[in-house]
């Protein structure tokens, strides 16, 4: 089975309507998709709109791909569960979110074995008739590396946060 999950927050019609069709012409393959608030109804493909955590887990791990929005859980969850998962990143400039974090998401995550990027809807479509050749992600460690624990830890260590007194005051400087 293929897992298809737009998130919760937005809709991402584009995503959703290119694996239906997809899904269209593949009867064979099984695809279930959270489509959250869409306002486009999957046809070839059974969907929900959202979908409780505990069953959402329990489809991750039944499924053999994972197919997601660029978000940062979706990755982290295929990687986790050592599913392939491909990631089209939503398009603030069509509209698709806010800004553009799901495009710098994709170019951090993208080189890493077991995650595809589709740049665009057709190579989406290229990747899925690929299924049978991806690889899962690799599992995550479990403990971040030396090097940022001791660059988190001198930041935390010289970091002076601002009194709250001085916060204000600058607040009521800044409204005169």
């Amino acid at each position: 089975m293929i897992l298809l999950s737009v998130g919760t927050q937005l809709p991402f019609d584009r995503l959703v309507s290119t694996v239906d069709a997809w899904a269209a012409r593949r009867p064979d393959v099984e695809v279930f998709a959270q489509i959250g608030p869409s306002s486009y109804a999957p046809k070839a493909m059974k969907s929900e709109a959202f979908i409780d955590p505990d069953r959402f887990r329990t489809l991750q791990a039944q499924c053999s791909l994972m197919i997601s929005h660029a978000g940062i859980g979706s990755i982290i969850n295929a990687m986790e569960m050592r599913k392939p998962i491909i990631i089209l990143p939503r398009d603030h400039l069509r509209g698709e979110h806010r800004n553009g974090h799901q495009m710098s998401t994709v170019q951090r995550f993208r080189h890493l074995p077991g995650v595809y990027a589709a740049r665009d809807q057709e190579h989406l479509v290229e990747l899925l008739e690929q299924i049978d050749t991806l690889q899962p992600c690799e599992l995550l460690p479990s403990q971040a590396p030396d090097d940022f624990i001791t660059g988190m830890r001198d930041y935390i260590a010289v970091a002076r946060p601002m009194p709250l007194w001085r916060i204000l005051a600058r607040a009521v400087r800044s409204a005169l």
